[in-house]
């Protein structure tokens, strides 16, 4: 017999899910260190804060926990949490609107928020590295000036790569609203940044 201690691969989401539900708090563990940079990640680019995206990856992974009993295995585990974390972070644009406005701060760094694609595969030069880090900073800015509605709609889509039925559900809207907003985010991001390119 091979010793896999160290070479065991990742268990399936289906079967830590199912741990979880038989009462392994080592498997709802599991299911949290696998999804809670993408939670944080959603929060963030929701609320556009870091203190609101630690909360709603707090309130996140607590719901999911106490309504494990509720979750039908039928459904992705992963999509399940991300409508938590979308009504989550919605729910603290609205209580955030209810004070007086939505600030939409710009001010995010790279540790919070990550662009669609991570290439993990090669290892650029630092000054690849520092020219990718800009890029980043760059776009992050101009998703965070997007206004809200059109923020969850973009992320979900371009960032989460969630099919546009998928994204319509989640955010309680028609297909047809989800492909006007995120026609409309584009075209707000493409306009920010050739702004931003034409000033560099």
């Amino acid at each position: 017999m091979s010793d896999s201690s160290q070479t065991a691969p990742a268990k399936d989401e289906s079967v830590l899910v199912s741990e979880a539900k038989a009462g392994s708090y080592q498997a709802f563990e599991e299911l949290v260190n696998r999804y809670e940079k993408k939670i944080y990640r959603l929060g963030m680019n929701i609320t556009g804060s870091r203190e609101d995206a630690e909360d709603v990856l707090q309130e996140t992974f607590l719901k999911a926990y106490q309504h494990l009993p509720e979750f039908r295995e039928d459904s992705r585990f992963y999509t399940w949490l991300v409508r938590i974390g979308v009504n989550e972070g919605l729910m603290k644009l609205r209580k955030r609107r209810a004070d007086k406005t939505v600030p939409i701060e710009d001010q995010v760094d790279e540790e919070g928020s990550v662009m669609p694609r991570e290439f993990t595969d090669w290892k650029p030069n630092p000054e690849q590295v520092l020219a990718q880090k800009e890029m980043q900073s760059i776009l992050d800015n101009a998703a965070h000036s997007l206004p809200p509605t059109f923020r969850a709609v973009f992320h979900l889509r371009d960032v989460e790569g969630l099919s546009t039925a998928e994204t319509a559900e989640l955010l309680g809207l028609t297909e047809s609203a989800v492909k006007a907003r995120l026609f409309r985010a584009r075209l707000q991001l493409r306009e920010d940044l050739s702004k931003v390119f034409h000033r560099g």
